[in-house]
């Protein structure tokens, strides 16, 4: 059965923007990319909501090096409830879900392929907590304390017990945690 993985860019204190939207405070370096990409070389979807969606959409599809290119070339399922389309520059691989995602979800789980990953996109990343949908989650903490912004897990509403399962540290200063959630 395929996993969704959650893969998230986080500060010290929990956020994954700041507060004025903004993700300048993101650290890399050439260890964390190849990271990144080993990871997205593992995937054949990725899923996003609809702001992410809207930010990616507008960038990746210009941009150039292999990360852009394999990301252009993956499916892509945006979760929304507004979005009747969903371009992608020249590639035809991303379509918009608005029905229960939770069902979604399930069917994608079953499908043939590799692993699906959710970059960004806080609130599905908050439903699929809280479904109990997530089979992993990477972490990659940045050195800095953001003090306000979006919160990674603002909205979920039950405790999650994860097991640390790796850990790795990056000359830039990231941590890249990779929990899995205990099912009792």
């Amino acid at each position: 059965m395929r996993k969704v993985i959650v893969s998230e860019m986080v500060s010290i204190d929990g956020f994954i923007e700041a507060e004025n939207g903004g993700m300048d405070w993101f650290v890399q370096d050439a260890e964390l990319n190849a990271y990144a990409m080993e990871l997205l070389e593992s995937v054949d979807t990725i899923i996003y909501g609809r702001t992410t969606y809207e930010m990616m959409a507008s960038f990746w599809p210009y941009a150039p090096g292999d990360f852009a290119a394999r990301t252009n070339k993956l499916r892509k399922i945006i979760f929304s409830k507004n979005l009747k389309e969903t371009p992608w520059g020249e590639w035809d691989n991303a379509r918009p879900v608005s029905g229960d995602i939770a069902e979604e979800i399930a069917k994608l789980k079953q499908q043939p392929g590799k692993d699906m990953v959710v970059y960004g996109s806080g609130s599905v990343v908050q439903q699929l907590s809280n479904l109990g949908l997530v089979d992993e989650y990477r972490l990659i903490v940045n050195p800095v304390i953001l003090g306000n912004g979006k919160m990674l897990f603002k909205d979920v509403h039950a405790r999650i017990a994860l097991k640390l399962v790796d850990a790795k540290i990056f000359s830039c200063g990231g941590v890249a945690l990779t929990y899995l959630p205990t099912r009792v």
